[in-house]
């Protein structure tokens, strides 16, 4: 068994995973990782035909894997989702990622659908307070395993015309920060992820973004974006050396520590964003 930089093991090699939203995008990249790695993965989706693709390429990294469906926004579905875990690994999963995940963007506070606002919260916010609601007392009563949680670095970013999906975000990473100290000592990490523009389909049609994804999103991923495989690796290997935050973009970066050293200049400077996409 590879080991951490600590000396301990390593969480991730021969995991036992559950990964939610892993039909594509950062989801698929981390099932297929952990196939690399040895493990043993319930690959979760709305789609389960893209559950199943992801199986396959788990399988040809050289890991196990089993799809099911899951929509995160439903506490029921979360719940058998767990049922399923121990029933495929043989007792608790030693791994959970909570990563399903919507964007949304756009219109102004005020000009944002309600029905946009509960969709994007149920699926980003209350998805992963499903998944950690569930998970999180059988990984304590293991006493070992890994929780990651993706969120975003519009959890701080607070850019402007993305008010539902930061305040979905900010949720989580405030969400991690709690589980994370009402688990220490327990056995069990808590890792929240945080990046900027990913290589993923969150910015389609299809997602309620309202022509910002042309806007923004669109040079975002050009100038700045990272491959979902990037991220996914450098993740597992910051659950392996048992840190909290994960933030892997030089400019998330910036904005983490310039909002926290001058955070009325920071907003007055994402206000200029919210002038360049009228």
């Amino acid at each position: 068994m590879r080991l951490n930089p600590f000396g301990g093991p390593r969480r991730t090699a021969n995991a036992d995973a559950v990964v939610t939203g892993a039909g594509s995008g950062i989801g698929r990249a981390f099932a297929v990782e952990l196939g690399r790695r040895g493990g043993r993965v319930l690959v979760a989706d709305i789609d389960r035909d893209r559950a199943a693709e992801t199986v396959g390429l788990v399988e040809q990294a050289g890991g196990k894997a089993l799809e099911t469906q899951c929509d995160v926004r439903d506490a029921d579905q979360v719940a058998r989702l767990a049922t399923v875990a121990e029933e495929f690994f043989g007792g608790t999963p030693t791994l959970v990622i909570n990563n399903a995940g919507i964007g949304q963007g756009g219109p102004l506070i005020g000009e944002v659908s309600l029905e946009d606002w509960k969709r994007t919260l149920d699926v980003n916010l209350w998805g992963v307070i499903y998944g950690c609601h569930v998970f999180a007392p059988r990984l304590r009563a293991a006493g070992r395993g890994a929780i990651v949680n993706v969120a975003s670095a519009a959890a701080f970013g607070t850019a402007p015309r993305m008010s539902a999906y930061n305040v979905s975000k900010a949720g989580v990473l405030a969400l991690s920060e709690t589980l994370a100290a009402e688990l220490s000592g327990s056995g069990v990490s808590v890792t929240v992820l945080c990046p900027t523009a990913v290589k993923t389909n969150i910015l389609t049609p299809e997602a309620p973004l309202d022509g910002f994804a042309e806007k923004v999103g669109g040079p975002l991923l050009r100038w700045t974006g990272r491959p979902p495989e990037s991220i996914a690796t450098t993740t597992l290997d910051a659950v392996d050396g048992g840190e909290l935050y994960v933030v892997p973009q030089v400019e998330a970066k910036l904005a983490w520590s310039t909002k926290r050293l001058v955070p009325t200049a920071y907003t007055r400077a994402a206000g200029l964003m919210n002038r360049l996409v009228r």
